[in-house]
């Protein structure tokens, strides 16, 4: 019998087929979560060293963000080759080593892979610039021949995601697309060597161990260019019902079934969460059977701290993944958004559609004021709340020290194209992503040896996990009782709404009996009698549940 199948905790991990359903899922962006060889940059040996923090916290798996070879254009999602890892963050044989020990640990693996586009080091890339137009090279991309007399005109007008012009010249009359930045060429999914090549990638990766994939920009892998092609304008204007020639088009599910084929040849099969940013009407169809089984639901990284609208989000998806066969999946925090510990400190956007906390961070952190201490209250009874829900919770690390976003950042040491492209409108993403505090003193708080690779403020001491580690008021306390009561208490995937007189209140009781009560609202609130604290996001007095604040309770 192999050892893996000796040990019932591991043999857990190799036979169960619905682990994701329910699962705790902690994402960890590899250059900023903990750094080994003391060269400013996280790494595998610094995830390596920190599986014993991991197993502590409670997670069932790590989502790591992208670890391959890249120029860091984008943080990594600009892909050199998708079968190897930076020599900056380590080598195969680390990974290997990283998936055996977070495996012994009884915590699954699962890594971004990037559909929609190359960097423009890829090697493909480099032999589509060194061909002619018409080549089989140049048509693995998205080349379209320029508009005037010499092709000295972009094919439209379209504007990239980061800003300025999403169609860069070759010169010789044609433009490749680049919805993103410009050193990340977009692929063309109807060619059919791509396809293959992303299936090889796919089972590279699941034969050394595996669990299941992230998919990057999930909704945009398939297109349909015309001759002639809309103006920004138009293709803003355009519904994305399945016919939008760039978004959510019904042929991109033709690629994801046969990625499941792929994910159904091994046992358990592997699984696959989607990014994508579509009508929440047609997030199931990425979720089901027959594609990649789950997709995010990023509505509570929108919404505002109010009882209302979170029982609303809470409906409307467990709706949804009924629908698919899925379960959902519940986002506060992520390498993309303002954490939410700085969000549910700021007053509310005051303009539809607004990003929270972008004005704040164009500030550099000063207008509007930002109440951290009520952030924090919030953020710790958002998570709580979120904990208690059926479906699998997606943590961004940091999350569980309650660590706030970075505004701060010199321009000099900013590194997200979104500020170099926006300049003076988007700052970028570097805050969320500024590297850990794992020491309350030190050149990085014991990120690494040496210094950090984005700047660390003077208060992130105030949030170190050793600081916390053995205070049980703390937030990395309260994450680690909360995980730990969700393996015991989890049951099946619902849970029934209790009535309350208070509007401010959400109540509700999930399988075995246990029940959650959420105060959103300013003033304390009576807890139900009779009721046993199980844990608490906050210091509660005689019964009574304070504002901003949530409970978990057994009667």
């Amino acid at each position: 019998m192999s050892d893996v199948l000796a040990r019932p905790d591991l043999a857990r991990l190799h036979d169960d087929a619905d682990w994701w359903r329910q699962a705790a899922v902690y994402q960890i962006y590899p250059r900023s979560f903990a750094d080994a060889d003391g060269d400013g940059i996280g790494d595998l040996r610094g995830i390596r060293a920190r599986v014993p923090y991991l197993q502590d916290l409670g997670i069932d798996a790590v989502w790591m963000s992208p670890f391959y070879p890249s120029a860091l254009a984008d943080g990594g999602y600009d892909v050199d080759d998708y079968r190897d890892i930076d020599p900056r963050l380590g080598t195969l044989a680390e990974f290997d080593d990283l998936v055996a020990a977070l495996h012994e640990a009884g915590i699954r693996v699962i890594i971004d892979i990037v559909p929609n586009h190359t960097s423009d080091r890829h090697e493909w890339f480099r032999e589509a610039l060194a061909s002619p137009r018409g080549s089989a090279a140049r048509a693995r991309y998205v080349f379209r021949d320029g508009l005037g007399p010499d092709g000295s005109l972009p094919p439209a007008d379209w504007t990239s995601a980061f800003g300025g012009p999403a169609w860069e010249p070759v010169g010789d009359g044609q433009w490749y697309l680049h919805y993103f930045a410009t050193e990340q060429p977009d692929l063309n999914w109807d060619n059919r060597e791509v396809r293959d090549d992303f299936l090889r990638t796919l089972r590279f990766w699941s034969d050394r161990g595996v669990d299941g994939f992230r998919i990057d920009v999930a909704h945009g892998l398939a297109k349909r260019l015309d001759d002639e092609l809309p103006d920004q304008a138009t293709l803003d204007a355009l519904p994305r019902d399945g016919a939008h020639p760039l978004w959510d088009r019904d042929e991109v599910h033709e690629i994801y079934a046969e990625w499941r084929g792929v994910f159904d040849e091994y046992t358990p099969p592997r699984t696959a969460v989607a990014e994508a940013w579509v009508e929440s009407h047609r997030r199931p169809r990425y979720a089901s059977v027959e594609g990649l089984g789950q997709a995010f639901n990023f509505d509570l990284l929108e919404a505002p701290f109010d009882a209302a609208e979170f029982r609303r989000i809470v409906d409307a998806n467990l709706a949804l993944a009924a629908a698919s066969g899925s379960s959902t999946t519940w986002v506060l925090s992520n390498h993309d958004v303002v954490r939410h510990a700085t969000r549910y400190g700021l007053p509310e956007p005051s303009v539809p559609g607004e990003k929270h906390g972008g004005a704040w961070l164009l500030s550099g952190g000063t207008t509007p004021a930002l109440d951290r201490e009520r952030g924090l209250r919030r953020a710790r009874a958002a998570s709580l709340f979120v904990l208690a829900l059926p479906g699998s919770a997606y943590l961004y690390q940091g999350e569980e020290l309650g660590l706030p976003e970075v505004a701060d950042i010199p321009a000099a040491q900013r590194q997200d194209p979104a500020y170099f492209r926006n300049p003076g409108v988007d700052i970028g993403r570097d805050g969320c992503r500024v590297p850990l505090p794992w020491e309350s003193e030190g050149d990085s708080f014991g990120f690494g040896p040496a210094g950090a690779h984005l700047p660390q403020p003077a208060w992130f001491g105030e949030y170190a996990a050793d600081g916390q580690s053995d205070d049980p008021t703390s937030t990395l306390s309260m994450y680690r009782r909360a995980l730990a009561l969700r393996h015991d208490l989890q049951g099946a995937e619902e849970l029934e709404w209790v009535p309350t007189a208070d509007a401010d209140v959400v109540h509700f009781r999930r399988p075995d009996g246990w029940e959650v009560v959420a105060n959103f609202g300013p003033r304390p609130v009576a807890l139900p009698e009779g009721a046993s604290v199980l844990v608490a996001s906050g210091d509660l007095d005689d019964g009574v549940l304070p504002a901003e604040t949530t409970a978990w309770l057994r009667r």
